[in-house]
């Protein structure tokens, strides 16, 4: 009996330790199964999330932006009537590139960049100017259409008539007040002498140095010369030379320089700038400006914000398509011009000449309007010649015969 007991006994501790094994290894089988099946239902979810399409709407375009329906600008060749100009075609008469009499801005690349000028600047204004006129022209036909319904049908010939397009005004036809001024030949005619980019004491103590009246335009503050507005107010008269958009082939503009593609609050904003800076000051030129003054909306939006802040300006004329006059007379301030630039070449000789051709023209026309730099030859030449003022009077530029 005992011996049966014993065998049993170690039977069953035989068959306890295969018992433990089998169980280890159904849990390891389970764990294993369910990874795998994890991993299966994982792999199916990536699959089929990439056979997601891409475009739900079979109707969109791939593009890199959404499109936008905007104006297309017609190109060069396709523009009806586009007449091909040549680059002395771009100056009128009286600024003539092959006479002495240029432009502040004129350099050797302006004259190579005259006929890129015109095709990518001139026939693309047009075309956008028709873009903006065949939109007009079809809200004019939609009110009209909408009137229609309320008012009786009208007759053959009103159907007819055409939509009035934007008036073009004539420059010769405006009259301002400086038109209408006629030279008393018993006066003694007036020259107004203007020095543009003024910035440091020392230019200044050179202009004042000279015993008669010169007009000095000093440039806004900024880093490079940040005292410009403080050396000018102890002075009786000066003016501010505003920095607007020139030609492509200028180089070195200044700092906050006006461009046409400035809102009216960007430029107001520097216009009242200018007034924090320049208590004192009433009148304001261009510096550059070729572009600036060239865009009737960007002019229109500065002469706005200048009558704000009770500025009146003087058009140094870098362009000859400058709209400024067309400006004065609509915001009813005074015309004011430039006659003569006296140092485009910054050689002695050619300088005095333009200053002698300047003293002809004020006694021609009982005044005229020079403009120079702080250049070392430039005050040399006014230095020197002080006698040659002997027939006219030196002013300042609110002194015009013209102005009111």
């Amino acid at each position: 009996m005992n011996q049966k007991k014993s065998r049993k006994k170690s039977k069953k501790s035989k068959s306890s330790p295969n018992k433990k094994l089998i169980h280890i290894f159904i849990i390891i089988f389970l764990i294993a199964f369910l990874a795998s099946l994890a991993s299966y239902f994982t792999m199916k979810n990536r699959d089929s999330i990439k056979d997601i399409p891409v475009e739900i709407n079979p109707n969109i375009e791939k593009t890199e932006e959404p499109k936008k329906e905007v104006a297309t600008i017609p190109k060069i060749n396709e523009i009806k009537d586009f007449k091909e100009q040549k680059p002395e075609d771009f100056f009128e008469e009286k600024f003539n590139v092959a006479e002495e009499h240029k432009f502040e801005e004129y350099t050797k690349e302006l004259e190579k960049v005259i006929v890129d000028k015109i095709e990518n600047e001139d026939s693309i204004n047009e075309a956008i100017q028709k873009k903006v006129e065949e939109i007009k022209e079809n809200k004019q036909k939609e009110k009209l259409a909408d009137k229609n319904k309320e008012t009786p049908p009208t007759t053959k010939k009103e159907e007819k008539e055409p939509v009035k397009t934007k008036e073009k005004i004539d420059e010769k036809s405006i009259i301002t007040t400086k038109d209408t001024f006629t030279y008393d030949k018993k006066s003694k005619p007036k020259i107004a002498i203007l020095v543009d980019d003024v910035t440091t004491q020392a230019q200044k103590d050179k202009i004042l140095s000279m015993g008669y009246k010169i007009n000095m335009a000093f440039l806004p503050p900024t880093s490079t010369h940040p005292n410009s507005a403080k050396i000018a107010q102890n002075l009786s008269f000066h003016m501010i030379h505003f920095p607007m958009q020139a030609s492509s082939s200028f180089r070195g503009e200044e700092v906050n320089t006006l461009k046409i593609t400035d809102s009216y609050e960007t430029i107001e904003k520097r216009v009242k700038q200018l007034r924090e800076w320049y208590p004192n000051a009433t009148y304001t030129n261009n510096h550059t400006g070729s572009v600036f003054t060239e865009n009737d909306e960007a002019v229109d939006k500065l002469f706005r914000a200048l009558k704000k802040y009770n500025f009146i300006f003087v058009d140094s004329r870098t362009s000859p398509k400058s709209v400024v006059k067309k400006y004065a007379k609509k915001y009813d301030m005074p015309y004011i011009v430039r006659n003569t630039f006296i140092d485009n070449q910054q050689n002695y000789s050619y300088v005095q000449k333009q200053l002698k051709e300047a003293i002809e023209l004020a006694k021609k026309q009982g005044y005229s309007l020079a403009i120079g730099h702080p250049h070392e030859v430039t005050l040399q030449v006014l230095r020197d010649s002080k006698s040659l003022f002997k027939d006219v009077e030196p002013i300042f530029i609110n002194q015009l015969p013209y102005l009111p």
